[in-house]
Formats: structure tokens, C-alpha cells, sequence
């Protein structure tokens, strides 16, 4: 059977994370290593100035974990070295609590983990869905179809492999299951934290600290992009490549006469 490691960056308590193991024991021999934290929104963040701890923990339903002091990428890596006494050959990141769609990729732990499957040489595979206080409905079950979802197209990767550098980006809508409607192959779409706020405050020592606020993005509903084919009921797939080079610029930079 294929091993696949289980990893997130919402810690390895997180329900999601436990919904993601309980579904893909039945493809393959599955490993769980996390962070022992939240790390959202750390993005491709790697411990290098100090030890990394790896120690045992126990899942809700009595399985076996891991958890780590470090970072979300540093599971991939620890895993990808042995650490577990087996390379996998499948990194499924997630269930993240809420999306990572558009410019998300970039800023998100649960993407990151597959890129470093993919900078590993390892199919990589990041799953999100929406954040709990989103909806009105039992989250459980959105998390069990995600779940479903997510061993579905594991399946077919174990079979047909990914390209090199390149790994999924999958997000589930927040809705009822029977309420989604489809799986659409999609690009990276446009969504901007245009109104973050950056909200000042001074501690008992009269000394400023600044919490940076998280507002609501606002995301442009194109036609085959990732956002537009999630807000239409939808779920998202979208093949993201390492190579971040702006080929369509090359030859306008060369005007500039640089060299």
C-alpha cells in the first residue's frame, strides 16, 4: 500500500486534519505529522536557527500522531527524510479552515506543505475548505465530503503522478454536501485584502504593539478560476507550479536593456 503523510498548518488537533487521516486509511498507510500549533498564514516559513522536536500524540478517535515544534514545512521535510522510518509517496495538507484561493497561495501554511512535497519530489496535494464560523450547518459533515473528495483525487495521483514542480490546490465550497455541484479544473483567480487593518494598543508598560487585522477579501467571480468556480458551488482544482517566473514579461524586461 502507498504511504501518505498527513500534515497541516492548524495544528495536529485540528478536526479537519482527523477527518483527512480517518478517509485516506482506506487508500494507503497513512502518517500524521503537525505542527503542536496554528501556524496560518506562515506560509513557506522553515526552522533554521534552532532544534526541531518531534514527539508522539494521540488523535480523538485513539489513533497514532506526531506532532513538531516547528513549522508546517518543516513536517514535509522531517518526513521526506526518514522521520518517520518512511518516505511517503503521497503529502495530502488540510483540511484547512477556510479557503486559500487566489493570492491566498501565497500567504498559506496548508499550500506550502505540498510545495515542499513538490520542491521534495513527493505528490503534493493541500486541501481547504470554508472556516466553520462561516457556516450554519454541522461542519462535520463538510469536512467527511472534503475528506471523501480529497481520497478521490489521491487515488488518481498515486496512480498517474503529478508533473515535476508542480502540485494541486484543492478547495471545497462551504456548503451542504448534496449542495455541491460539480469539480472544475481551474486557474489561480483574483481575490485583495485591500482593507487590512493594522490596529494599535499599548501594554501595561506604555509600550505600542499592533495586532494586523484580517479583513474579509474581495474576490473577482471570473469564469474558471479557483474563486469564481468555488462561489458558484463548485470545487476547485488548480494545478500550481514552483516555477513562479513571469514568462510573459520576458521580452518587455529584455527591452529595458539590462544586460
Amino acid at each position: 500500500m502507498p504511504t501518505i503523510l498527513v500534515t497541516n498548518d492548524d495544528g495536529v488537533y485540528s478536526p479537519g486534519l482527523l477527518a483527512l487521516t480517518q478517509r485516506l486509511r482506506n487508500i494507503g498507510r497513512v502518517m500524521v505529522l503537525a505542527p503542536e500549533r496554528n501556524w496560518s498564514a506562515s506560509s513557506h516559513a522553515k526552522t533554521m536557527q534552532q532544534p526541531v522536536r518531534v514527539h508522539p500524540v494521540v488523535l480523538q478517535d485513539g489513533s497514532e500522531a506526531f506532532a513538531t515544534t516547528g513549522s508546517p514545512t518543516d513536517c514535509v521535510a522531517l518526513a521526506a527524510a526518514g522521520v518517520l522510518d518512511a518516505v511517503p509517496d503521497l503529502v495530502v495538507s488540510g483540511i484547512n479552515a477556510g479557503h486559500n484561493m487566489g493570492i491566498d497561495i501565497s500567504y498559506s501554511g496548508t499550500v506550502a506543505c505540498a510545495k515542499e512535497a513538490a520542491v521534495k519530489r513527493i505528490p503534493g496535494i493541500a486541501m481547504s475548505t470554508v472556516h466553520p464560523l462561516e457556516v450554519d450547518f454541522d461542519i462535520r459533515v463538510l469536512l467527511e465530503k472534503t475528506a471523501e473528495i480529497a481520497a478521490r483525487i489521491s487515488r488518481v495521483v498515486l496512480a498517474r503522478g503529478l508533473p515535476p514542480d508542480t502540485l494541486l490546490n484543492v478547495n471545497v465550497p462551504g456548503a451542504e454536501p448534496d449542495a455541491i455541484k460539480g469539480m472544475h479544473i481551474t486557474r489561480m483567480g483574483h481575490r485583495r485584502y485591500d482593507a487590512d487593518e493594522v490596529i494599535e494598543r499599548t501594554d501595561p508598560y506604555g509600550v505600542p504593539y499592533y495586532w494586523l487585522g484580517g479583513s474579509r477579501p474581495q474576490d473577482v467571480l471570473d469564469d474558471g478560476t479557483d474563486v469564481g468556480a468555488v462561489a458558484n458551488g463548485y470545487v476547485s482544482v488548480t494545478p500550481i507550479t514552483l516555477d513562479m517566473t513571469a514568462y510573459g514579461f520576458l521580452d518587455a524586461l529584455r527591452e529595458w536593456k539590462l544586460e
